[in-house]
Protein backbone atom coordinates (compact mmCIF):
# COMPACT_ATOMS: atom_id res chain seq x y z
CA UNK A 1 0.00 0.00 0.00
CA UNK A 2 1.29 3.58 -0.85
CA UNK A 3 1.07 5.34 2.45
CA UNK A 4 1.86 8.48 1.22
CA UNK A 5 -1.53 8.65 -1.00
CA UNK A 6 -3.37 8.33 1.99
CA UNK A 7 -1.64 11.90 3.55
CA UNK A 8 -1.73 13.45 0.10
CA UNK A 9 -5.60 12.96 -0.32
CA UNK A 10 -6.16 14.23 2.75
CA UNK A 11 -4.06 17.54 2.30
CA UNK A 12 -5.17 17.76 -1.39
CA UNK A 13 -8.92 17.92 0.45
CA UNK A 14 -7.37 20.60 2.72
CA UNK A 15 -9.08 18.19 5.49
CA UNK A 16 -7.06 17.39 8.96
CA UNK A 17 -6.32 14.22 9.99
CA UNK A 18 -9.55 14.46 12.86
CA UNK A 19 -11.36 15.28 9.90
CA UNK A 20 -10.68 11.84 8.19
CA UNK A 21 -10.52 9.60 11.58
CA UNK A 22 -14.30 11.49 12.03
CA UNK A 23 -15.48 10.41 8.32
CA UNK A 24 -14.40 6.59 9.49
CA UNK A 25 -15.69 6.76 13.20
CA UNK A 26 -12.32 6.58 14.80
CA UNK A 27 -9.77 8.21 16.95
CA UNK A 28 -7.21 10.46 15.56
CA UNK A 29 -4.23 8.38 16.78
CA UNK A 30 -5.98 5.76 14.89
CA UNK A 31 -6.31 7.02 11.72
CA UNK A 32 -2.78 8.83 11.94
CA UNK A 33 -1.23 5.21 12.44
CA UNK A 34 -2.97 3.98 8.91
CA UNK A 35 -1.37 7.08 7.23
CA UNK A 36 1.62 6.30 8.56
CA UNK A 37 1.67 2.64 7.98
CA UNK A 38 2.19 1.74 11.29
CA UNK A 39 -1.35 -0.20 10.93
CA UNK A 40 -2.49 -1.60 8.73
CA UNK A 41 -5.33 0.02 6.69
CA UNK A 42 -8.61 -2.17 7.12
CA UNK A 43 -10.35 -3.22 4.11
CA UNK A 44 -13.80 -1.51 4.90
CA UNK A 45 -12.19 2.02 5.74
CA UNK A 46 -10.23 1.80 2.38
CA UNK A 47 -14.02 1.58 0.58
CA UNK A 48 -14.78 4.37 3.01
CA UNK A 49 -12.17 6.49 1.94
CA UNK A 50 -12.53 5.66 -1.90
CA UNK A 51 -15.45 6.90 -1.74
CA UNK A 52 -14.89 9.96 -0.02
CA UNK A 53 -12.69 10.86 -2.20
CA UNK A 54 -14.41 10.04 -5.00
CA UNK A 55 -11.24 7.59 -6.21
CA UNK A 56 -10.98 3.77 -6.73
CA UNK A 57 -8.99 1.67 -3.96
CA UNK A 58 -6.24 0.80 -6.77
CA UNK A 59 -5.24 4.06 -6.96
CA UNK A 60 -5.15 4.18 -2.97
CA UNK A 61 -3.33 1.01 -2.64
CA UNK A 62 -1.16 2.28 -5.07
CA UNK A 63 -1.73 -0.06 -8.16
CA UNK A 64 -3.03 2.81 -10.42
CA UNK A 65 -1.69 5.70 -11.28
CA UNK A 66 -5.22 6.87 -12.37
CA UNK A 67 -6.71 8.71 -9.72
Amino acid sequence: MDFQRLEDLRVDADKTQQEIADVLHCKREVYRRYEKGIHELPVWALIELAKYYHTTTDYILGLSDKR
